[in-house]
């Protein structure tokens, strides 16, 4: 089974990459930074189409399951993510042979921020893009890497930790 993630920050060693390591484990997956390659913004007339996202799509066509990963930045995904998300229209346009493709890849999102909990309504684009798409939305992995006293840091941290485990085993068994 071949695992793809596609890393949405800024930072590429930051928590968001030690919780996909946490939560990988063992497990193999390719991992792409998106801060490491040029995407372009969504362009209607597709002048856009030597940056690097159609690579990355071929990638997501030829993987089993796909990572999303990203901080919670202003309650929603990065800036990165939400560029290559945006992307998407061109798998519906000029590259359908791609988008078609995706029907029925597993997707997961990792996600990490300093609020105790997930923003509401943070899961919505991950979930109705796979929709729309065809892909199974699997759910989402959150861990808190805010501020707190230390018990509940501590608490937080250890339960945060066998819950990225967790995950992991959903999805690779």
């Amino acid at each position: 089974m071949k695992t793809l993630v596609i890393m949405g920050s800024s930072r590429s060693d930051g928590d968001t990459m030690r919780v996909v390591k946490t939560v990988l484990g063992d497990a193999s997956a390719e991992i792409i930074k998106l801060n490491e390659k040029k995407i372009s913004p969504y362009d209607y007339a597709h002048k856009n189409t030597e940056d690097d996202f159609q690579d990355i799509a071929q990638k997501m066509v030829e993987a089993d399951n796909i990572i999303f990963a990203t901080p919670v930045y202003w309650y929603s995904m990065s800036a990165q993510l939400k560029a290559f998300f945006d992307r998407f229209t061109d798998l519906i346009t000029i590259r359908k042979d791609l988008g078609r493709k995706l029907k029925g890849k597993k997707c997961y999102v990792i996600s990490c921020g300093s609020d105790v909990k997930l923003p509401p309504g943070f899961e919505n684009p991950f979930s109705a893009t796979c929709a729309y798409l065809d892909m199974e939305y699997k759910g989402c992995f959150y861990y808190y890497t805010g501020k707190a006293d230390n018990d509940f840091k501590k608490t937080a941290l250890k339960k945060a930790s066998e819950e990225a485990t967790n995950f992991g085993r959903i999805i690779f068994g």
